[in-house]
């Protein structure tokens, strides 16, 4: 009988690094078009693919209050805050990025950072006066097959930041993307379209 290879486990396993929690910056050597300036909440990454919510761009002409009629919700008090261009994916389902001080039954823990909910019962708590304190509502997803983020991450046109939850509650930032540059220490005016190649 043929030996065959020992099996030796040393108590370390090497698992592929996933990015969920962090964020995808746009360099200027972004290729895609529909990205450019992006800034995207990783809400989700494995080995079957990610989904983000882009925050760079603003959908004209549609606030919060539009939303909610559309779903025959009082506005109430609530502000009429801009609504995001999340992604290409599915334009016109609607995504909010709360903080974690309500979950509902869909609700995505996002590495206890943040929350990640579609439903119209977290429209009607928020637009009562009972939601998260913290949230922003956008339309669509960005989304990214098996192994197609990493691959497009050792190309120009990302860049991967740890960033913080309040890159996405900045109410203050009207360019998220040169926001979230800037808390890093980098001039967004200074980058090169050959940011990042050796």
């Amino acid at each position: 009988m043929g030996s065959s290879p020992a099996f030796h486990y040393d108590g370390v396993v090497s698992a592929p690094p996933y990015f969920t929690g962090q964020f995808l910056l746009a360099t200027p050597g972004m290729a895609d078009e529909r990205f450019a300036r992006s800034i995207v909440a990783l809400c989700a990454h494995d080995d079957n693919g990610a989904l983000g919510i882009n925050l760079g761009a603003r959908l004209e002409g549609l606030g919060f209050h539009e939303i909610l009629k559309q779903f025959d919700i009082d506005p109430g008090d609530s502000p009429d805050c801009d609504v995001f261009a999340g992604g290409p994916v599915e334009p016109h389902r609607g995504f909010i990025l709360h903080s974690l001080d309500l979950n509902m039954s869909d609700t995505l823990q996002v590495s206890n950072l943040w929350g990640l909910s579609s439903s119209v019962d977290m429209l009607r708590a928020i637009a009562n006066g009972r939601g998260p304190e913290k949230w922003i509502i956008a339309l669509g997803y960005s989304g990214w097959g098996a192994g197609q983020l990493e691959g497009e991450l050792t190309q120009n046109g990302w860049s991967l930041a740890k960033g913080s939850p309040q890159w996405i509650f900045d109410k203050e930032a009207d360019d998220k993307w040169a926001m979230a540059w800037q808390a890093q220490g980098i001039d967004p005016g200074k980058l090169s379209s050959g940011f990042g190649q050796a």
